[in-house]
C-alpha cells in the first residue's frame, strides 16, 4: 500500500551521517515536515552516532528489515553503494524515494528534478512519480545553463566546475584543514583521503591510491546533466577540477551564441533561475554559502570572438541539493 506524505509523514534519511544528511535534517525542521517522525539510517560504521532531529536527541540506526516500514518518503544522502544496496527495500515499502547519491540515474523510471527544470523542458511536474534523482549543484548549474542558452541559439558550450573537498564528506574537509596547517608550519602533509596534496593546489586528478576519483565525478556530472536535458539540447563539454576550498561549487563556462546582446543572454539565464547581481561583484564559493540557488556573474563577451560568451557562477554544494530535495518532497505532499 502506498504511503501518503500528507497523512503519514514518516521520513527516512538513509545516509544521515553525511554532510547532505545533516543538511536535510536541518532543512526538514524548517519545512512543513517539522513535526514528522524522522528516522535516521546509515551504514554500520555510523551506527550509534548521537545526533539531533526535530530538536531532540536522535541515534543513527543501521538498516534492518523494519527500517523503511510505513515510510512516506526516503531520502538517500549517503554513498551510491549504500543507496544501491537498500533501494529495493525502500521502494518495496511504497515510499517516494528521493536520491541525492547518484545511484539511481540508470533507472528508466527515475525522474531528474530541480526547481525550474519542468519549465525549461516544457513538461508537467511528475506528481505521481515514486523515484526522483536530485542532481549535484554542479549538474544543476550545467543543465540550467545549457537549457537556458539553447533557447537563444547556443551551438557549443564548455563547462568546467571546481570541486570542493566537502564532496568527499567530513574526511575530505578534515584532510584539507590538516594539510593547510601542516604546510603553514613547514611540516610534511598527511594524505590518507586524497593520496596527494590538496591544500594550495589545483588538480585534475587525485593520487592513485585515493578512493576519491575526479573521473567518477565527471561521469556523474555527465549522467546527471544528460538526464536533466532530456534530449532537448546538445550535451555540453564537461570537466571537473579540484579546488583547494572546503565548500561551494564554482564553475566557468564558455558558449558560442551568435547574434545576441548582453541583456538577452542575462535574461535567458535569469529566466532559468540564476541569480545575477546588479553590481559588478561576482559570486564565489564563499559568497554563496547558505544559498539555495545558483548565483551567476553578468555574462561577458570573449575578447577575440564576437560569438563567444563567458560565464562565472557558484552554488552551495551542500545546501542547494538538500534544499531542492526538501522542496520536491513538499510539492509531492
Amino acid at each position: 500500500m502506498t504511503s501518503s506524505l500528507r497523512d503519514n509523514p514518516r521520513i527516512v534519511i538513509a545516509g544521515a551521517s553525511s554532510l547532505l544528511g545533516a543538511e536535510l535534517r536541518s532543512l526538514l525542521e524548517e519545512s512543513r515536515f517539522a513535526g514528522a517522525d524522522v528516522r535516521l539510517l546509515d551504514e554500520e560504521l555510523a551506527e550509534g552516532t548521537l545526533t539531533e532531529a526535530a530538536g531532540e536527541a536522535a541515534v543513527i540506526q543501521p538498516v534492518d528489515e523494519e527500517s523503511f516500514r510505513r515510510a512516506s518518503v526516503v531520502f538517500f544522502s549517503g554513498s551510491a553503494d549504500f543507496t544501491a544496496g537498500n533501494l529495493t527495500a525502500a521502494r518495496a515499502s511504497g515510499a517516494t524515494v528521493i536520491d541525492l547519491s547518484g545511484a539511481t540515474l540508470t533507472q528508466s523510471e527515475c525522474v531528474g528534478w530541480f526547481p525550474k527544470l519542468d519549465a525549461l523542458l516544457g513538461r508537467s511536474f511528475a506528481s505521481g512519480g515514486k523515484l526522483f534523482a536530485i542532481p549535484t549543484a554542479a549538474a544543476t548549474s550545467a543543465a540550467s545553463l545549457t537549457l537556458a542558452l539553447s533557447k537563444i541559439g547556443a551551438t557549443r558550450i564548455t563547462f568546467v566546475t571546481f570541486q570542493p573537498v566537502s564532496e568527499a564528506g567530513r574526511v575530505g574537509v578534515e584532510e584539507l584543514e590538516s594539510q593547510t596547517g601542516q604546510l603553514l608550519s613547514f611540516q610534511g602533509v598527511g594524505q590518507p583521503v586524497f593520496d596527494t596534496q590538496v591544500a594550495f593546489n589545483l588538480l585534475d586528478r587525485y593520487g592513485p591510491e585515493s578512493l576519491q576519483k575526479l573521473s567518477a565525478a565527471r561521469h556523474r556530472l555527465a549522467a546527471e546533466t544528460k538526464m536533466c536535458l532530456g534530449g532537448t539540447a546538445a550535451m555540453p563539454v564537461l570537466q571537473v577540477l579540484h579546488a583547494p576550498v572546503f565548500y561551494g561549487a564554482a564553475f566557468t563556462a564558455c558558449a558560442e551564441i551568435a547574434g545576441v546582446n548582453a541583456e538577452q543572454v542575462a535574461k535567458a539565464c535569469q529566466d532559468a533561475g540564476f541569480v545575477i547581481p546588479e553590481d559588478a561583484t561576482g559570486p564565489s564559493n564563499v559568497s554563496v554559502a547558505g544559498e539555495k540557488v545558483v548565483h551567476l556573474a553578468r555574462p561577458e563577451k570573449d575578447l577575440a570572438r564576437a560569438d563567444a560568451w563567458w560565464f562565472w557562477g557558484a552554488a552551495d554544494n551542500i545546501r542547494l541539493p538538500a534544499a531542492n530535495a526538501v522542496k520536491l518532497a513538499e510539492m509531492l505532499g
